[in-house]
């Protein structure tokens, strides 16, 4: 199936299906809670990049007729009133873009409370796409009509060094290949606070955070980083080990 990188975004045109990663809305607010003084800018910036995100899809002449949260929707485990407030601006404002039936959320593990009364799904599944947040497998993933699995959860990221090891740089990045006999996407956080985890630059635990991919997996795969202007490919992530 034909997709395309916008940005931190996923993007299937011949479905105007966007998806978009972990948003985390309250990681401000938490942070403010345990003490560290930071400015509340997380929700204006977000609806900034969607907005850049929609405007690039339209100058392309392509029409977005759903979107697709993969989980980790909010970020605090148990109840925040801020945070709920939070959520709700965040779809009022996709409400100006999408019918609400076209909002698709997906439950991550850290959305334990449901600010959207019960509209969460476990999974999502679109003709021969699966979409879900990760940290669980689902046997209707695994169907054989499934063609292609769409997941989060990671909040990928490679690290990259210059020559002579001069200089080092993280960027978040989308990581693509095969598992378990279907083509795999996994998107970067849209958390723009955190860069994620260093999928080149793994130690031995592992298994113990980093979901349903198992290491082999994982090190097959191919880095497409995220850079300012452009995506940039990097090869498999076991080559930048």
């Amino acid at each position: 199936m034909e997709h395309q990188f916008i940005d931190k975004a996923l993007f299937f045109p011949e479905k105007g299906i966007l998806v978009i990663g972990d948003l985390h809305i309250g990681y401000e607010y938490q942070l403010q809670q345990s003490g560290v003084l930071v400015p509340e800018h997380q929700i204006k910036e977000m609806i900034e990049e969607l907005k850049k995100i929609f405007e690039k899809i339209k100058k392309e002449n392509k029409i977005m007729k759903k979107i697709i949260f993969l989980g980790d929707i909010k970020h605090s485990f148990a109840y925040e009133w801020k945070e709920k407030n939070y959520f709700n601006e965040v779809i009022d404002f996709l409400k100006k873009y999408f019918k609400e039936k076209d909002i698709i959320l997906i439950k991550g593990n850290h959305d334990t409370i449901d600010y959207s009364f019960g509209k969460m799904k476990k999974y999502y599944v679109e003709d021969d796409i699966a979409f879900l947040h990760g940290h669980e497998l689902f046997l209707q993933v695994l169907d054989k009509k499934i063609k292609t699995i769409v997941m989060r959860h990671l909040h990928p990221s490679v690290l990259i060094t210059e020559k002579h090891g001069v200089k080092k740089e993280k960027y978040k990045c989308f990581l693509t290949g095969k598992f378990k006999g279907k083509e795999i996407i996994i998107l970067p956080s849209f958390l723009g606070m955190i860069e994620g985890t260093t999928v080149n630059d793994y130690n031995e635990s592992y298994e113990s955070y980093f979901s349903i991919i198992p290491k082999k997996t994982l090190m097959n795969l191919e880095v497409h980083a995220v850079g300012e202007d452009k995506v940039y490919d990097f090869g498999k992530v076991k080559n930048l080990a």
